[in-house]
């Protein structure tokens, strides 16, 4: 990955990930200052404390200590810069892998939703597998159809779908009943 070198604090130096834009960037430092109240560069406890009673939190004084020890990747006590803008960039590229398998569901929905009504009905799954070489019965489709069909309409919609995909998980999230060897949506 390439990394450009950004200076946030006259001691700090940061090599952010090239996957964040100049406002996600901007957004890190506008945060870091927000809980950086003497900016000395660094986050302590009572600095998190202050920011989160402001925010009506009241973490115990263990719990401020367990948030800071679970960035804190130099043991100092506190949060440096590079220590929050990882733990940022971690959160924004997680958001990114969201939205991504999220576009991905919805293209992969509107395949099968060939009348383009948001229900995927026993002919539309047909069609589908079979374009993917599954020539299945009108039982075994019929199936597939009822074991996603959540709220028992006879159709599958958006959400039923995606209950039912694999995920990157190798398919975790099929259904107990699905016929095996038979893909998921």
């Amino acid at each position: 990955m390439v990394v450009q070198p950004l200076m946030l604090h006259p001691h700090v130096t940061f090599q952010s990930p090239a996957f964040l834009t100049d406002q996600q960037l901007a957004e890190i430092r506008e945060s870091f200052a927000l809980f950086d109240k003497n900016g000395d560069g660094s986050i302590s406890t009572e600095e998190i404390g202050e920011v989160m009673r402001s925010l009506g939190q009241m973490p115990s004084h263990s719990e401020l200590q367990e948030m800071v020890r679970q960035v804190d990747t130099d043991g100092n006590g506190c949060i440096e810069f590079n220590e929050f803008a990882a733990m940022m960039a971690e959160r924004y590229l997680m958001e990114s892998e969201l939205r991504k398998h999220e576009r991905n569901l919805r293209k992969a929905f509107v395949v099968f939703d060939k009348d383009g009504n948001g229900l995927i009905d026993s002919s539309e799954l047909k069609r589908v597998m079979s374009s993917l070489g599954e020539e299945l019965t009108d039982e075994e489709i019929d199936e597939m159809i009822r074991e996603a069909d959540r709220n028992g309409d006879g159709y599958v919609d958006y959400n039923e779908f995606c209950l039912c995909s694999p995920s990157d998980n190798d398919g975790e999230n099929r259904t107990v009943n699905e016929p095996e060897g038979h893909p998921s949506f």
